[in-house]
Formats: C-alpha cells, sequence, structure tokens
C-alpha cells in the first residue's frame, strides 16, 4: 500500500515538473532549462534551440523520477542542474554510497552526456548554518543582477555550507569575470565554484 501510494506522488509530481518547464518555456523573458531546488537554470533567447531546451527538461523530469523513488531521500537532498545533457549535482548527504547511488542513477538516463558531482558529505549541523547558505545564496541573486543584469536570469547559484556553486551560460566571459569578484565579497562565502559554459557567438 506504501510502495502504490508512492508512485502516485511521485507521478503527480513528475508531471507537476514537466507542465512547469514548458509554461515557463513559453511566458518567461527567458526560455527554461530546468528548474533547480532553489532557483532555474535558463538560457537567454537566442542562445539555444527548443530541441535542447526540451532535451535538458526531460533530462531533469527523469531525474526527479528516479530520485522520488530512491529509498535514500534524494529528491529532497540533492539539487541538479542540466545544461545541454551536462548534469551538475549539488547537496548534502550521509554517506559515500549515497553519493555513488545518486552518479548511477543518472547515467542510467538516456540523453546524459556528463555528471559533475559536487555532493558533499556530511549535514547542516545547526539551523544556523542552512539560513547562512540561503542567506548568502539570496545575496548571490542580488549581486548577479547589480552587475550584469537582465542577463543573471542564465545563472543557477547554489550554496553549500559557504561555497558557492554557479552554472549557466554567458555570451560575456568580462562580466561573469567582474560578477565572481563581486560574490567573493559576499559576507560568509569561503569558496566560488564555477561551472558557467561560455557561448562564443559567431
Amino acid at each position: 500500500m506504501l510502495t502504490k501510494i508512492k508512485k502516485i506522488i511521485s507521478f503527480f509530481i513528475i508531471s507537476l515538473l514537466l507542465i512547469l518547464a514548458f509554461i515557463n518555456y513559453g511566458c518567461s523573458p527567458a526560455n527554461i532549462l530546468a528548474t533547480g531546488g532553489s532557483g532555474a537554470l535558463v538560457v537567454a533567447e537566442g542562445e539555444r534551440s527548443l530541441g535542447t531546451v526540451i532535451d535538458d527538461a526531460t533530462i531533469k523530469v527523469n531525474i526527479a523520477a528516479k530520485f522520488l523513488n530512491s529509498d535514500n531521500n534524494l529528491f529532497v537532498n540533492i539539487n541538479t542542474s542540466v545544461l545541454e545533457g551536462r548534469v551538475l549535482l549539488t547537496g548534502l548527504v550521509e554517506n559515500q554510497e549515497i553519493r555513488i547511488e545518486a552518479v548511477r542513477l543518472i547515467w542510467e538516463i538516456e540523453g546524459v552526456r556528463e555528471i559533475i558531482n559536487e555532493i558533499e558529505i556530511g549535514n547542516r549541523s545547526t539551523l544556523k548554518d542552512y539560513t547562512s547558505d540561503l542567506w548568502i545564496n539570496t545575496q548571490a541573486r542580488a549581486v548577479a543582477a547589480k552587475t550584469v543584469g537582465i542577463k543573471s536570469i542564465t545563472f543557477n547559484f547554489e550554496t553549500i555550507k559557504g561555497k558557492i556553486y554557479i552554472a549557466g551560460i554567458s555570451t560575456r566571459p568580462d562580466l561573469l569575470n567582474e560578477m565572481i569578484s563581486a560574490l567573493k565579497n559576499i559576507k560568509g562565502v569561503n569558496e566560488i565554484v564555477n561551472y558557467v559554459m561560455i557561448v562564443v557567438k559567431e
């Protein structure tokens, strides 16, 4: 009975993710690529084809399905960003076995080209640590908006124990470097990990 309920919940959550992906594609100022745990990884109009966006959204939904059916709370503890078949994993899990299991499940998904595993082992020992990461993430988005303007929507930020992970796409490496320099000045930030893809316009 419990397994049946779990499958029904999984179906509704996956359906919702898929619907939101396609609704947001048509309504947002930039086309949605894939939703993340605390934000959305998007690509500016004209920089990505509809086919690529849909492929990445499909990968994202398939990851959610596998994580929901896992017994290790992967869906809750791990955030994913998907860009052109590259999957960035961030979050905190209890042990190395869970970390490996997440990667194994994702490699089963068609269309995945690369997995960047930044999942850390441990836990947020206090509420203060968790709220600090949330505060840093909020500040990071504000800094990005101030530095690069509307292009800030092409970046996804995840903060784990004071370490900011940046994923996304950019056609302006100079603005990206300026933004990263500004992020270093946020109180509580101890490291910045950059996974932004640079696209050269022809």
